[in-house]
């Protein structure tokens, strides 16, 4: 099947309802045989947690902590002064592809002291979601070159906050410093559809580029 009407499927059967709701089984069905792990990554207070929490067909893991005084001075807040957690190890959510393969969701700490365990999460991912806030594009350029240094195929999601500026695609691309093959994605990440929609069409990259087989 081409992968235009594989992408085209799986909108129409994996995307949420009119009431934005997935279910999806909280057990992993017993006929998959396989699975494949995507990274969630990107800055601090981008919206990693919130958008692996929109694809997740269960409910997902999180090891958020509420942020102290001690991290005055260290995270900066601006735009974010409603922000009260923060993510110190991963979030981690799943759905299932096809009654054969799982994908499993790994979101990664933003803050660079939390590094150490970017490493560990990012082994033997297939691919990358990059998290992108455009009002504050610079905080997205060691993540991105990180991911370029190891080699992890990815792809830029814009989080479109109600404030985000808006771009020409060129303009975007040169200012990222990302090249013509990393697709560039817009999505809402408390939205559940938008989310599956960014999520398909990287899905589709991946497998267009052979580096994901759907098997089903």
């Amino acid at each position: 099947m081409a992968s235009a009407n594989s992408a085209e499927a799986a909108r129409a059967t994996a995307a949420p309802d009119a009431t934005g709701s997935v279910d999806g089984p909280q057990y992993l069905p017993s006929s998959v045989q396989g699975a494949v792990k995507i990274l969630v990554t990107g800055p601090f207070g981008v919206g990693k947690t919130t958008l692996v929490g929109s694809l997740s067909e269960i409910t997902p893991l999180r090891t958020e902590e509420t942020m102290t005084a001690a991290s005055r001075g260290i995270d900066d807040l601006t735009g974010r002064d409603t922000k009260t957690t923060t993510t110190v190890a991963l979030d981690f959510g799943r759905i299932t592809l096809n009654p054969r393969l799982a994908l499993y969701l790994f979101g990664t700490p933003g803050q660079q002291r939390f590094w150490p365990l970017w490493d560990d999460l990012s082994r033997g991912a297939l691919g990358a979601i990059a998290m992108v806030d455009l009002r504050r594009p610079d905080e997205s350029f060691d993540v991105l070159g990180r991911l370029e240094e190891q080699r992890i195929p990815f792809a830029v999601a814009v989080n479109t906050f109600p404030d985000t500026p808006s771009y020409p695609e060129e303009e975007l691309r040169a200012a990222l410093d990302v090249l013509p093959d990393v697709p560039i994605l817009f999505c809402d990440a408390r939205d559940r559809r938008q989310s599956y929609d960014l999520l398909i069409d990287f899905v589709d990259h991946l497998h267009r580029n052979s580096i994901l087989e759907l098997q089903g």
